[in-house]
């Protein structure tokens, strides 16, 4: 029987079709979904790019737009356009496909390993996990509070632990600071080579980000009437990175307005090596009655 991290990597073994066209799908268990997870879309769209790059460079950033909600019921195909290969970088673009229209587009860029100057922000002072409920624990305690619709899709085992440091209480938020922080892993390890870590991390980036511009304002993606969605995702990778070791994501929320909330997080080791940034603005606005 395999567990939710295996699941995951097989999600990211995408299928290849052709030379630069590779085809992803869903998991079964999230066809009744509305729509596909942002960071299964950008997590996807980085192992297609991946595949026609060279062994000795690693992506440092991707800047994706999401363009429509994808449908979870159905494969995406992933068209990859080698952009350009040069000395030092090397650059793609992603097309993420379904019922023949873009539901993303990425560029990637990939650069060789370089010595040069050095310096990064200091890790903020936190909680360490093991001061912290494990998701398990989390779910536990919330399970029976759910409504009966949301039951299965919390009962599905979850490739990463989460662990929130300062989280909101999803059946009664009060406004908090749009500091937000928590410690995250995969269940288990992971033999893999650092593309697959890079691509987990991207599929982990989008977990918590967006509702990090609801806490101000005492709102959690639970509360009725509430409509979030992700609009663009950014990643820089500044360091190795592994996906089964813990790693704080210190998010906040610089600005919402205009139905729309703007976050950044900073992915830190145990150790306090800043390894990766994220930006992300998102749709947060109120829930709008169908025509």
């Amino acid at each position: 029987m395999t567990d939710a991290v295996s699941n995951l990597l097989s999600l990211l073994e995408l299928e290849r079709l052709e030379l630069d066209l590779f085809r992803g799908i869903t998991p079964e268990d999230e066809a009744e979904r509305p729509r596909v997870y942002g960071g299964q879309v950008i997590a996807q769209a980085l192992a297609a790019a991946y595949r026609t790059v060279e062994d000795d460079r690693l992506c440092h950033s991707l800047h994706a737009y999401f363009i429509r909600p994808g449908d979870p019921k159905i494969p995406i195909i992933y068209e990859v356009d080698r952009s350009r290969d040069g000395g030092s970088f090397t650059t793609r673009r992603v097309v993420a496909i379904q019922h023949g229209q873009q539901i993303l587009n990425m560029s990637a860029s990939f650069h060789v390993d370089e010595e040069s100057w050095d310096h990064q922000h200091a890790m903020p002072q936190v909680k360490q996990p093991e001061e912290l409920k494990s998701r398990e624990e989390f779910r536990a305690e919330m399970k029976d509070r759910l409504p009966e619709e949301m039951q299965k899709h919390w009962d599905r085992p979850h490739p990463f632990d989460m662990r929130e440091i300062s989280g909101m209480n999803p059946f009664k938020p009060k406004p908090k600071p749009d500091q937000n922080e928590l410690w995250f892993r995969t269940i288990r390890e992971i033999d893999a080579p650092p593309a697959m870590h890079h691509c987990l991390i991207a599929w982990a980036s989008d977990m918590n980000l967006l509702g990090s511009s609801l806490r101000p304002h005492g709102l959690h993606f639970m509360t009725d009437g509430v409509m979030t969605a992700s609009l663009d995702h950014a990643m820089w990778f500044h360091e190795p990175i592994r996906a089964d070791e813990w790693l704080l994501y210190s998010m906040d929320s610089p600005k919402t307005g205009k139905g729309r909330g703007f976050n950044r997080g900073s992915i830190y080791t145990r150790e306090g090596t800043l390894v990766a940034s994220v930006a992300q603005e998102g749709l947060v606005r109120k829930m709008r009655p169908r025509k």
